[in-house]
């Protein structure tokens, strides 16, 4: 066969994404924070944009000279230009955003008092321990190996020979280190550190010993083997776990170990007076931008003889307007999705958790006519405010539960919670096995399979029906033996 070279011309359809499209489905599945983030990158690419400062106009706080602005869209226009440099306008640019960049505003945590480090508690320890100029340097060298949590991961045989000196006299620091406040600091493992809270409470005797070494039985609450392993009776045994549920397993916990995040929902659900929901997106984590056009006016003039600084200008007008749309745009699609959530799931924000119903994605999708894709980047790192609390958008979408009297169906976070509620239900005398769960709740209409049961249980870190059984019986018997003795 004689293989040829031959031109075909052919017509076929496809879709090319352009850069300002992706960047804009980009847009929606930001969270406020990265989004702020990202404006804060465009003011600095784009003389033309400016962050709207709608408070200090109202206050009367506007730089002399300044132009006040009307709207917030690409046809914002301003009063006529005043006769001014280049050099004077872009001046004014940068001092403009500087006020209103949040950096210059007072953040709340500037009024908060600071709350002692763990580092800084053991170091006020250490200086007022009676120490060797050796031993306050192991000290030091120990304390910058602590863990927030108070545990200390160091390898002291690295420890000492990095130091030159003898791991008896790092092992010898560690032992007063140990004796710090709080109790159970600078432990190398969990039994160590109840040892040490336990040994300051004069409390480490033999049987308290064998209990702290055979925590994986304790885990396993396997308390008949712990018996045996203690020399103790059921009396005794539970005195001991009492005392240590009464321990701190992660003492430098209690410290401030940073400042805290707390989350902006993004959305507002409230009640309406006139019956219903009001939903609302919150103004902090929506950007509000303008467009000078008077700078845009004052510039062109100059550049006109220049074609390179006349495309520039060109194209920075049409990255601002197309970024004041797709922020537009976004907001308008994230206050759809969750309008048509609050639609769905009206019966959990007037009853609880019990009512969520199941939803999915291409359910809401279709309701608002946009894609899949869309609600999920949309749901995706966004809070909404609800009268139960705050939640994530992806929280209201969970799978169906079958309901076997031919009702609607529940969703699989309202299955769990009835779960919980079971077993938080049942009786030291009448622990339910999974399958007895899954006769409770058929009992009330849903219709799920035991090793559906058995996941969520564990998911939920409940334990079996035997663990529970054997706890609860355990406890039981320790809370009627002093009255027993009492009587």
């Amino acid at each position: 066969m004689q293989s040829s070279a031959s031109l075909l011309q052919r017509q076929k359809q496809s879709i090319v994404a352009s850069p300002q499209l992706i960047e804009s489905i980009r847009l929606l599945q930001l969270a406020h924070a990265e989004l702020h983030q990202f404006v804060e990158q465009e003011l600095e690419k784009n003389p033309l944009l400016e962050p709207a400062s709608n408070d200090a106009e109202a206050l009367g706080d506007v730089l002399p000279g300044e132009d006040q602005y009307i709207g917030a869209g690409e046809n914002d226009v301003a009063r006529p230009p005043k006769a001014e440099s280049r050099e004077r306008l872009r001046e004014r640019k940068t001092l403009r955003m500087a006020n209103n960049s949040p950096g210059n505003r007072p953040a709340f945590d500037e009024f908060v008092a600071l709350t002692e480090t763990l580092h800084d508690h053991v170091a006020r320890q250490i200086a007022l321990t009676a120490l060797t100029p050796q031993e306050r340097r192991i000290a030091g060298q120990l304390a910058a190996q602590l863990e927030d949590t108070g545990y200390l991961r160091a390898n002291l045989l690295e420890l000492a020979e990095s130091l030159n000196i003898r791991a008896a006299d790092v092992e010898r620091v560690l032992g007063t280190l140990q004796d710090f406040d709080p109790p159970g600091i600078f432990a190398r493992t969990l039994s160590e550190c109840l040892e040490i809270q336990l040994r300051q409470r004069d409390r480490f005797d033999p049987a308290m010993a064998t209990l702290v070494a055979n925590l994986e039985m304790l885990a396993r609450r396997d308390f008949q083997a712990l018996k045996q392993r203690c020399g103790v009776d059921e009396e005794d045994l539970l005195d001991m776990l009492q005392e240590i549920r009464a321990l701190d397993p992660k003492p430098g916990n209690r410290f401030q170990s940073g400042a805290s995040e707390s989350i902006i929902p993004d959305v507002l659900v409230m009640p309406s007076p006139g019956g219903g929901w009001q939903i609302e997106l919150e103004p902090d984590t929506l950007p509000k931008l303008l467009i000078n056009q008077t700078y845009f006016a004052e510039v062109s003039r100059h550049a006109v003889q220049n074609s390179k600084d006349q495309a520039f200008l060109n194209e920075c007008l049409q990255n601002a307007n197309w970024l004041i749309r797709s922020l537009d745009q976004r907001a308008k699609t994230i206050l759809k999705v969750a309008t048509e959530i609050v639609r769905q799931q009206e019966a959990f924000l007037e009853h609880g958790v019990a009512h969520l119903r199941p939803l999915n994605l291409r359910t809401v999708a279709d309701a608002i006519n946009v894609h899949e894709s869309t609600v999920s980047r949309v749901t995706s790192n966004k809070y909404m405010l609800t009268p139960r609390g705050v939640f994530e958008l992806k929280y209201f979408f969970t799978v169906s539960i079958a309901s076997c009297q031919g009702g609607d169906a529940h969703s699989a976070e309202a299955v769990r919670h009835r779960i919980k509620e079971i077993v938080a239900s049942e009786s030291p005398h009448d622990v339910l096995s999974d399958d007895d769960i899954v006769g409770r709740l058929k009992e009330t209409g849903i219709e799920v399979a035991r090793r559906t049961v058995t996941k969520y249980r564990e998911a939920m870190n409940i334990p079996s029906s035997v663990q529970r059984r054997r706890e609860k019986r355990l406890w039981l018997n320790g809370e009627q033996g002093p009255s027993a003795s009492h009587r």
